[in-house]
């Protein structure tokens, strides 16, 4: 369905579906088996060979960072042209094409170079960076000859709160020097991995609020950096994709003009990069969903149990009828607030962003959950792809800002509408 998409958008879907059938959905059983050989050999955390294959066939087919909208697509096009599609996507149209993605998550994201954390990274230094960080760092990102990773949550305090950032920052000389600890790095394991960007907080008496807050480029092979182990997500290593570090910085020097836009902009970076991180995970949670109760169907109409099949039972229709709501009412918002984005920019889009980041994962979790149980001990097997599309729908209710924050905040908004 097209759910009246104009034209771009409607023959970008058509090449990416059948991208999906031809390359994205065959090499699965491939991937797998690769990521399992790098796993005995002690190399979990590099890039499958057919990631490399696929980046490639997608590049040529013109499917290479769609992701890029806005104002960093106006600065992608002064950089490096011909890595942008011409012209560059709406919010809108990439929702279409994001969501299919969703559908083979190990694989097509990055296929296409629309994977996280790197995509928040080269929006941040496409709409901040300066000339000569986007030549050193967003030009090989946009290649995607290089990874990165993010560094902001900590293990020693409640992260959903930025002022509790512990990491200090401190001008020294011609430089700055970093001290903290840092976990969840997402991308920090993978050896293709080079840049850090870090969200660390100025100390001292003129320190105060968000204005502490600062971002700055690291590179990886900087004296002082520990990356001490990665972590599992419900007992996944996210391998391939780079997994999710902790990290120690012990007083890491880097050049002043590492500093990404200026000291004291950190919190209103993170926030410019969180609105349209938020979107791309509810999108692609969109497609894990449809995904789901594909399978959810398909196990229904060819298992039997006590007399009929599965399909027939009153439970499992119940549960098929309410995924397939779910998915719909989630789906209409999430384009609703990537039309919003697009009209009347992230700010004006703030709420609605707040209202996917609540209702896409908790209905992708409980949608793969009843796929779950309707697949039985298959469904938490590696025999399908479910249980790992339940662990990345369940950590997203507290991935780029828990549920309860961003109840919080949107009751506080109506609330003040109910008061004026």
């Amino acid at each position: 369905m097209d759910f009246g998409y104009d034209a771009r958008t409607v023959d970008l879907r058509k090449r990416l579906l059948a991208f999906m059938d031809e390359r994205i959905y065959p090499a699965e059983a491939v991937f797998a088996e690769q990521v399992e050989a790098a796993v005995r050999g002690g190399h979990q955390w590099e890039r499958a060979p057919v990631t490399s294959e696929l980046k490639a066939q997608a590049r040529s087919l013109g499917l290479w960072n769609l992701f890029l909208t806005g104002k960093a697509a106006a600065a992608v096009r002064q950089l490096d042209p011909a890595s942008l599609a011409d012209p560059p996507l709406t919010n809108l149209q990439y929702a279409a094409l994001a969501e299919i993605t969703g559908w083979s998550p190990a694989l097509a994201p990055e296929a296409l170079n629309c994977a996280a954390p790197d995509t928040g990274n080269m929006e941040v230094l496409a709409e901040f960076g300066s000339p000569e960080q986007q030549e050193r760092w967003l030009r090989p990102l946009l290649d995607g000859t290089i990874r990165s990773a993010f560094c902001m949550t900590e293990p020693d305090v409640a992260s959903s709160d930025a002022t509790n950032i512990a990491t200090t920052i401190a001008r020294d000389g011609d430089g700055y020097v970093i001290s903290g600890r840092k976990w969840w790095s997402s991308g920090a394991m993978n050896p293709d991995c080079q840049i850090f960007i870090v969200m660390a907080v100025a100390s001292g008496p003129t320190a105060d609020g968000h204005g502490r807050h600062s971002m700055i480029l690291v590179p990886r092979d900087t004296p002082g950096i520990t990356v001490k182990r990665g972590l599992t997500v419900f007992g996944y290593t996210d391998g391939p994709h780079g997994g999710h570090a902790e990290v120690v910085f012990d007083h890491v020097r880097v050049p002043a003009e590492n500093i990404i836009a200026g000291e004291g902009d950190g919190f209103a970076i993170a926030q410019a990069r969180l609105g349209p991180g938020r979107i791309h995970h509810c999108m692609r949670l969109i497609g894990a969903a449809e995904r789901a109760l594909e399978l959810m169907c398909r196990r229904a109409t060819s298992r039997t149990a006590f007399g009929k099949a599965l399909a027939e039972q009153g439970v499992i229709q119940d549960w098929i009828a309410e995924s397939r709501v779910r998915i719909e009412q989630a789906r209409l918002l999430v384009l609703k607030t990537a039309w919003l984005m697009d009209t009347v920019g992230n700010k004006g889009a703030h709420a609605e962003i707040q209202a996917i980041k609540i209702v896409t994962p908790a209905m992708a979790e409980w949608v793969i959950d009843k796929a779950i149980q309707a697949h039985g001990g298959g469904g938490v097997s590696q025999d399908f792809p479910l249980a790992q599309l339940w662990a990345s729908a369940r950590s997203l209710r507290f991935a780029d800002g828990p549920d309860e924050v961003h109840k919080r905040s949107l009751a506080r908004r109506e609330l003040r509408k109910a008061t004026t």
